[in-house]
Formats: structure tokens, sequence, C-alpha cells
């Protein structure tokens, strides 16, 4: 039959490798995502952000580079690691409750009104979680394929966005979250990826 031809829609491997009849994978899809922000500002329900979120950025992480100078060469290895701020677009609802959430986040950090800081980090931080969907809704339950799970985060950045008389676009407020470790977790919450326990590797002959 010539449905059988799309088995063979990918790239083929040597032999032993892969299933001669497995055609490519689906990839996730950069729209079918949710985003839930746990411990997020006062008011509840906070659900609200999720409902009006409009795009968010994924982690990002970099090492610093130690650099061991030899005779004649370099030797590169990784040292510290940091994550990169996650970057939250939501769309400015006209109830106000976006606004007030983002706000009453602002203010747990920093008492605006007082000048008064909080006393400590678990004061005012939260948990963000960043799942990847597969397409369900309504009578059929969206499964989750990926999950990122910030944790230790706060508001680094808060932007307003501008108003303007010849656009059509919606108010939106961006949020740059700062957080402090980053886990990924399968389909069942199970640690995948980042995260996951591979096991510490030790060599018998220590060497760059």
């Amino acid at each position: 039959m010539a449905v059988a031809s799309l088995s063979k829609l990918t790239v083929p491997l040597p032999a032993g490798q892969s299933s001669a009849s497995q055609g490519l994978l689906m990839p996730k899809l950069k729209y079918r995502f949710r985003v839930t922000l746990q411990n997020f500002g006062v008011t509840s329900p906070t659900t609200e952000i999720t409902k009006q979120v409009m795009d968010c950025s994924r982690p990002e992480i970099s090492f610093e580079q130690i650099v061991l100078d030899a005779y004649n060469s370099k030797i590169k290895l990784a040292g510290k690691y940091s994550f990169s701020d996650v970057n939250l677009k939501v769309r400015d609802d006209a109830t106000g409750a976006v606004s007030r959430l983002v706000g009453e986040q602002v203010q747990k950090q920093y008492d605006f009104f007082e000048q008064s800081s909080a006393a400590s980090g678990i004061d005012y931080k939260f948990t963000t979680v960043i799942e990847i969907l597969d397409g369900g809704n309504g009578a059929y339950t969206p499964v989750t394929l990926e999950t990122f799970e910030l944790t230790g985060c706060y508001l680094g950045k808060v932007t307003y966005s501008n108003v303007d008389y010849k656009s059509n676009e919606p108010v939106d407020i961006m949020m740059a979250i700062v957080y402090d470790n980053a886990t990924q977790l399968d389909a069942g919450g199970n640690p995948v990826g980042i995260g996951e326990n591979v096991g510490r590797t030790i060599r018998t002959m220590a060497t760059g």
C-alpha cells in the first residue's frame, strides 16, 4: 500500500540501530502548553494568570568555564552553572485580576508603601510549573508530556507594556522570573533529563 511509504519519511539509520518501519516521531508543539504559578501573590486563585498566558520561555542553562593552562595547550572544564531568567508574558485583563496578582507578588518581595523588605526568601518565593501538553481538551483530558518545575522563584523584573492608539494588540505584562533550580519531569512526574539520577561518574585516574 502507498501509505506504507510514510514510514520511510525519516532519516535512515545503520542496520540494527532502529526499526525499518519506524517513521519520524511526533514533535512537541509550541502552542500546547500550560503555565501555573504556585504560592504567587496573595489573591486566590492564581489560575487567572494561567488563563491569560501569551508566551513563556523555557529554562536556559550555562556553565562558567575553567581554563587550565598547560605547556602548549589549554584544558577546559565546566565550572559553576547558572540558569537564565524565564520570561513570562500575560495579558492584562479588563477585571484587573492579573495585574493585581503581579502587583501583590512584587509587594510581597518589597513593601513599596512602607519601604520595608521581606525578612527572608521563603516569605515571597514561589514555584513555576511549565507543562507541555498533548492537545487534549474538554471531554479528553490533556496528557502532560513533559514538565519543567522551577523552584525558588521571584520576579526579577516586571514590565507593564505601553498603550498605543494605533495598536489593536492587548495590553500585556512581561515578567522575568529568577529561580534557584529547575527539574525536568516526564509524563508520570518522574525526574528525567535535568534532575534525573544518572549517578556520579568517578574514574580511577583523576585528570582534566
